[in-house]
């Protein structure tokens, strides 16, 4: 039976309650609540408020580090908000200014789209182009800023034509993502593959290792690497602890000997709830209680880190009254909301929004839609908002500095279990306590509970960064790239350069440890071999190591699933005349999660159902050969390609996220990905155009309002 979404519902403008005024304890009832704080810390408090305006006057370590520029590679390390991407405008001002061209590469499309906006302002719209797979816009201006995927994959294509890459410079911001088990194989890659002659400059606040990172560069790439360190944070910060439920203490003993020996106040608080059974309570922190003391106290704004995106939904709505918000900031939040959600109608009725207009509060972690977490980091960075609540996984990515941050865990998710936090991750965390420019001290808050370890965070903030590690691993999308234009000795020799194997080449000092060098690249060759031949047995690499016709098509899908897509495209499986069946069937290659797969009552069409289970049918025999190699093949689902389709038909964003039980941020992330694969399957027109063609049009489907959408004050076309 054939479906057809149903005509979308006129949008009613939503009523928020008037504004009420914080109401004093009911008659008759004293409020036991009084915000204290240590006799140590008042001359501290003495020291918040803003350092007199200067003029503007680059550190040494910038001027150094563009100085540096000038002959050799540059790994800059300095802390959080200290000016680092000042270094990369000149640099990148240099090479533009004598008519080169430059690319600026971030892990986060987020922070892309920023820079977007600030090169924009510098340089000029018109000399600004951005690549993140889901935008495409001025790529052959002089400057580039885009993803490192985008960044590694055109290296791909210019090792295949012969060439070099387009471009003078290179700057990777967030150098310490080599170091990311997820994604540091790219950095890594990119790193390797990119020529000597053109210069390159990496960014990273948490480097524990940038000697090794320097000497591995300069071995390999021919070209001195030079290192700039600065360990002075623009910002000082002063760590604090709440003792339950309105006192703050120091942290520490400020001991210069021992950095990290907790206050003797603290040492009694650890003991008192390790005893009393306090620290084990669980349920929702008290978030309105600390903002009344940090408002007292003339620490606002702040960042809340919590355990979990529940969390920081929920404690919205304790932040009421709390901190006291002006008629005056109240309608300045209510008139930028308005223009940062004019034409966006899913941002304008926000769930959320009476909580930024009334309480000048907002959560932000990866259930929120990307649009809507830019406007929160907006009004935040423009000073409206009182406080922030956001997860300590994406700590890395949250774009906006404040006062204070607070946070209640010692341990971090790690997307199979919590563990206790390094000290790259809780520099991370605090990175964001004070704004340059607009404080003078910022403040790290540390509230015991039950996942809270103050001796742990005592010594981490005491730390160095962690060193990054090398997290190089042979991927089917690497061989298939690489045999375009590299024999299997040629490949050999590019693994001998990794990182993973000149950091135990560095170090071998004595025979064992030489051993373990041998046999660090021993291990990366024969994992290139085990998959060279296993492409061999399925027809996309020839008797004589060279790609076949099938292998050389196959080597532009750089997706999560290279192989298994390759195969439907070559036994005819993709639905080629149906664009949203096509877009379902991409979502199930993207997804990574084992789900409940029952769709009763679901909307999920026969068609749609039939087409999964014949791909599932035909693709079982590969999967197997597969898994009998010791390679892994992820189940098909049929739940996301239902989601996919449903979305892709014209279905109502509220009627699918309800419909799935999926938040706005993890459906967005499944569109955007699922659009990403298809523009790869897109652009084998000259082999599969049937395929290619419907491929596009799915595209099209998954990516508009409000998987898209963005507030028009950040848009820069």
């Amino acid at each position: 039976m054939a479906m057809t979404p149903p005509e979308p519902r006129p949008r009613q403008r939503r009523r928020f309650p008037p504004r009420k005024k914080p109401s004093p304890p009911p008659s008759g009832r004293k409020s036991s609540f009084s915000p204290a704080a240590d006799p140590k810390l008042k001359p501290v408090f003495a020291g918040i408020g803003a350092p007199k305006n200067k003029p503007f006057q680059p550190d040494r370590f910038q001027t150094e580090a563009v100085a540096a520029m000038a002959t050799t590679d540059c790994l800059v390390t300095a802390p959080t908000g200290s000016g680092k991407t000042w270094i990369a405008v000149q640099a990148i001002r240099r090479v533009v200014d004598q008519g080169g061209r430059a690319w600026y590469a971030s892990p986060l499309k987020a922070l892309t789209n920023s820079k977007l906006t600030e090169f924009s302002e510098i340089f000029g719209p018109d000399r600004v182009g951005i690549l993140t797979g889901d935008r495409k816009e001025r790529p052959d201006a002089p400057v580039i800023v885009g993803t490192t995927e985008i960044l590694r994959n055109q290296l791909y294509d210019a090792m295949h034509q012969g060439v070099s890459l387009n471009t003078d410079l290179v700057v990777l911001d967030e150098a310490h993502f080599l170091g990311d088990e997820d994604r540091g194989v790219v950095w890594e890659e990119t790193m390797i593959y990119l020529p000597p002659r053109i210069p390159l400059l990496m960014l990273s606040a948490t480097v524990g290792n940038a000697g090794a990172i320097s000497d591995w560069l300069t071995a390999i790439r021919g070209r001195t690497c030079q290192v700039v360190v600065e360990n002075r944070r623009p910002v000082p910060l002063y760590p604090l602890v709440l003792d339950p439920p309105s006192t703050l203490l120091p942290m520490t003993a400020g001991d210069e000997n021992r950095p990290s020996r907790l206050y003797k106040s603290v040492e009694r608080l650890i003991v008192k709830e390790q005893t009393s059974g306090r620290s084990r309570r669980r349920g929702l922190p008290k978030v309105d209680e600390i903002l009344r003391v940090l408002d007292h106290f003339d620490l606002l704004p702040a960042i809340f880190f919590l355990k979990s995106r529940s969390d920081c939904d929920a404690v919205l709505n304790l932040c009421h009254g709390a901190a006291v918000l002006a008629d005056e900031k109240q309608d300045r939040i209510a008139a930028r909301l308005g223009e940062l959600t004019r034409g966006f109608p899913h941002l304008a009725a926000h769930r959320q929004r009476i909580h930024l207009e009334q309480a000048g509060v907002a959560a932000h972690h990866s259930g929120h839609l990307p649009a809507w977490k830019l406007v929160v980091e907006t009004l935040m960075t423009e000073g409206l908002l009182t406080a922030v609540f956001a997860t300590s996984t994406v700590a890395a990515g949250v774009n906006f500095p404040a006062r204070t941050v607070v946070f209640f865990n010692s341990d971090r998710y790690n997307g199979v279990e919590f563990v206790p936090l390094d000290a790259t991750q809780l520099h991370q965390m605090t990175g964001r306590a004070g704004r340059r420019g607009m404080d003078r001290i910022g403040f790290a808050l540390a509230v015991p509970g039950p996942y809270m370890d103050l001796r742990l965070v005592s010594r981490l903030m005491a730390s160095k960064p962690d060193k990054v590690i090398s997290r190089i691993r042979i991927n089917f999308s690497m061989v298939l790239n690489l045999l375009l234009s590299h024999t299997p000795a040629q490949v050999e020799e590019l693994l001998k350069r990794s990182f993973a194997t000149w950091l135990l080449m560095a170090d071998a000092e004595e025979s064992r440890q030489k051993r373990r060098m041998a046999d660090t690249h021993e291990i990366l060759w024969e994992h290139f071999q085990k998959h060279l031949d296993f492409l061999k047995e399925t027809g996309f690499v020839d008797e004589n190591d060279r790609l076949t016709e099938d292998g050389i098509w196959a080597a532009q899908l750089r997706v999560d699933q290279p192989l298994l897509v390759a195969e439907c495209l070559r036994k005819g499986l993709l639905p080629e005349e149906d664009a949203a069946q096509m877009a379902g069937v991409f979502a199930c290659f993207v997804n990574e999660r084992e789900t409940d797969d029952r769709l009763e009552g679901r909307l999920a069409p026969n068609r749609l159902k039939k087409t999964i289970t014949r791909i599932q049918k035909h693709l079982k025999g590969f999967s197997r050969h597969m898994k009998s190699r010791g390679f892994d093949a992820r189940p098909i689902y049929l739940r996301p390609a239902a989601m996919a389709w449903t979305w892709a038909s014209g279905y109502p964003w509220e009627q699918v996220t309800a419909e799935f039980g999926m938040a706005d941020g993890n459906l967005a992330m499944l569109m955007m990905r699922t659009a990403d694969n298809l523009r790869h399957a897109a652009s084998l027109s000259g082999v599969f155009p049937e395929a290619a063609a419907t491929a596009r049009e799915a595209t099209d489907l998954l990516m508009r309002p409000p998987v898209v959408e963005a507030p028009e004050s950040t848009q820069n076309e």
